[in-house]
């Protein structure tokens, strides 16, 4: 067996199964899941139409898909970017569909990474799990960065940038949900060259945002507006939580056309293209805005009704710059909050030190837990009342 692998850590949600197992709710409400940040929102009708054309399913399953992704699809990704980003990247070279960004974060480590023991790869801190377990695969070491708020790159010494050779950023954060400011992405972009490493930039959530005039920066429209190209550079982004497909496992990678290059070679031995079906729905889901603005309403329509609830108990909650998580202190240790939380209100949440490492003697999760407001809306509001009371009873 490959000997890295006993360097992973249990998922986030495997450790909480194992909190909860042998716990029973004395309850009588409904459960609410408010831990895992799977969108519950209604995919687009167009999509669902697409999906189930009798004629397009019978083509898709009649061929092999192309590893490099349909023309048309790499064409529509990249109109999107340069609508949303400002950034025009050719679809020839720079573009390459991917079965979601989970598969893609993962792959990528994989393809960029020397091998070489002394390698580092930078990870926020917390973090989606998935960037730790690239880097422990590969046998390279992490090397975690402060993030429970904006990421915190001022205390990397400099044999660690020497040693660098990914590192990976999630803007808007999870499950933070800050954004990083244009001064970090530019410094960042500034250093990859200086250092010789690679960035990868996942905005999975970037569509997700409360303020419909202020939208995320993306990685490559900082490097845009500050002169560079996208050498170094590779954004991920996905159809899961801007149109309510998760299912659908269908997102992309673009930037640095020799990185892209080499990861497509790679894919061609990851065995991971995408069905001709999903391609076609893809194409049909980049190409449409309104029901994304739709969505968007949607989740600010809850954190308006939300806000000045969970305010009452908790007095560091912000509406986040984007994705649809809180990430409140805890009164007592995460882990026990989420469990007597279970107990008495039939609640679930996901402890924050499940999603960080400890770090320089501190782990920056502990005490925290997300939120996940993907529910109903009166679902949502329900269960954010009973926290606050569950939270006022411990405080």
């Amino acid at each position: 067996m490959n000997p890295f692998l006993e360097r992973l850590e249990p998922y986030p949600f495997e450790r909480l199964n194992d909190l909860k197992a042998s716990l029973v709710t004395r309850s009588t409400q409904d459960h609410v899941a408010l831990s895992i940040g799977e969108p519950k929102h209604d995919a687009p009708d167009f999509v669902v139409a697409a999906l189930t054309d009798d004629m397009a399913i019978r083509k898709s399953l009649g061929s092999y898909p192309p590893t490099r992704g349909a023309l048309s699809l790499r064409e529509t990704i990249g109109l999107w970017i340069a609508r949303r980003f400002g950034v025009t990247l050719d679809p020839e070279r720079e573009i390459l569909p991917v079965s979601g960004t989970r598969e893609a974060l993962f792959s990528f480590g994989q393809a960029v990474l020397s091998g070489r023991r002394d390698a580092r790869v930078m990870i926020p801190n917390p973090f989606y799990q998935i960037y730790e377990g690239a880097t422990l695969l590969r046998g390279a070491e992490p090397y975690f960065v402060p993030a429970s708020g904006i990421p915190d790159f001022s205390g990397v010494p400099d044999d660690v940038w020497d040693a660098t050779e990914l590192v990976y950023l999630c803007s808007p954060g999870n499950p933070t949900g800050f954004a990083t400011p244009r001064e970090i992405l530019v410094d960042l972009i500034e250093r990859a060259h200086r250092h010789d490493f690679v960035i990868a930039s996942d905005e999975c959530y970037s569509e997700v945002y409360y303020d419909e005039a202020n939208p995320p920066l993306g990685l490559l429209t900082a490097a845009n507006d500050a002169g560079f190209g996208v050498d170094r550079l590779v954004v991920f982004n996905s159809l899961s939580k801007r149109s309510n497909l998760p299912g659908l496992r269908s997102g992309f990678a673009a930037g640095d056309p020799n990185l892209i290059e080499s990861y497509f070679e790679y894919r061609t031995y990851h065995g991971c293209a995408q069905p001709t079906l999903v391609s076609t729905v893809s194409e049909l889901a980049w190409s449409d805005e309104d029901h994304v603005i739709t969505n968007r309403a949607i989740y600010r329509a809850k954190f308006d009704a939300i806000q000045p609830i969970i305010e009452r108990g908790f007095d560091d909650v912000i509406i986040p710059d984007g994705g649809f998580y809180y990430w409140p202190k805890t009164p007592i240790d995460d882990q026990a909050y989420t469990a007597k939380l279970f107990e008495e209100e039939n609640i679930t949440v996901l402890p924050g030190s499940f999603l960080a490492r400890e770090f320089h003697g501190e782990n920056p999760g502990a005490n925290r837990v997300r939120v996940a407001l993907v529910a109903p809306l009166e679902q949502c509001v329900a269960a954010i009342e009973r926290l606050v009371e569950f939270n006022g009873r411990l405080s």
